[in-house]
């Protein structure tokens, strides 16, 4: 069949001998083999299911892009100098079979995890979006914002991208930061953003709405001048206001800039969530 290199497991060292043999005596060309490492586990066993060896789709269910996928298949056993990130150009001009190692490497998912969140910061807002896009009908959440993204809550997810993809390591995190985007209201609190709902912050709440809603012109930087007035005429620091906010408008501690938050939300939302709060 005109083959002239075989490049395989290790696992298959003992079939070389025989295979040579049976080439040897069909008068066919003995084609180079070469033998490398498995890829092990974390735990330095063979690598299996519970280790990471699944198919492409669940890859993507997980949130991985492709490229970051790729890159860090090429770097796994192998390796040019300290270059960790590169392009398949790259890959194909580097690679030297002399190269790879020679133990077995070891697949980590939370090394995958942090090179998938370089390539998201990395990727434009465009092409990010374009990627979520397609990973959405591959999970179960993401199915369900699907039923409800129309032109208007695209927009809003699209304005919060650029905050959103530096919280995040997959676009399973991706979709699960702009929850508090399309969350029904009243908007479900957990229990540590609960807790600064307290007295405290629910005046602040109260000190804040009447400001916010005189805003002429909702943007985060007019949203935020109102927020830092309030915070020093009220003898505050600024996180002592931004904190009880947050979690009335996400009902998280953690987001992108809070008034990238407000700005995305819109006047009409973050006055109603707000008021929710109030009112609970």
């Amino acid at each position: 069949m005109g083959v002239t290199h075989v490049i395989r497991g290790d696992d298959h060292l003992t079939n070389a001998a025989r295979q040579s043999q049976i080439y040897r005596a069909m008068g066919w060309t003995v084609p180079a083999f070469a033998h490398i490492p498995l890829i092990h586990g974390a735990d330095g066993a063979k690598l299996s299911k519970r280790h990471g060896a699944l198919g492409v789709d669940a890859y993507r269910a997980m949130g991985y892009l492709p490229e970051a996928l790729k890159n860090y298949l090429a770097r796994l056993g192998w390796s040019h100098g300290d270059d960790e990130i590169f392009s398949m150009e790259d890959a194909v001009g580097w690679f030297q079979v002399s190269d790879i190692n020679k133990g077995a490497a070891r697949f980590d998912f939370a090394k995958l995890e942090n090179l998938n969140g370089v390539y998201m910061r990395q990727t434009s807002d465009e092409d990010l979006w374009t990627a979520f896009r397609a990973f959405l009908p591959h999970t179960e959440d993401g199915r369900a914002l699907l039923d409800k993204l129309d032109d208007a809550l695209e927009a809003k997810i699209r304005m919060a991208l650029p905050g959103l993809k530096e919280r995040a390591k997959t676009l399973v995190e991706l979709l699960d930061g702009c929850r508090f985007i399309h969350a029904a209201r009243p908007l479900p609190m957990e229990e540590k953003a609960a807790a600064l709902l307290d007295e405290a912050g629910l005046a602040v709440i109260a000190a804040l709405v009447p400001r916010l809603e005189a805003v002429a012109d909702w943007s985060a930087e007019a949203t935020e001048a109102v927020v830092r007035a309030h915070a020093e005429e009220a003898g505050l620091k600024l996180g002592k206001a931004a904190q009880p906010l947050r979690a009335a408008l996400t009902g998280r501690t953690t987001s992108p800039g809070i008034f990238d938050v407000l700005a995305v939300l819109g006047r009409d939302e973050t006055i109603a969530r707000l008021r929710d709060r109030l009112a609970a």
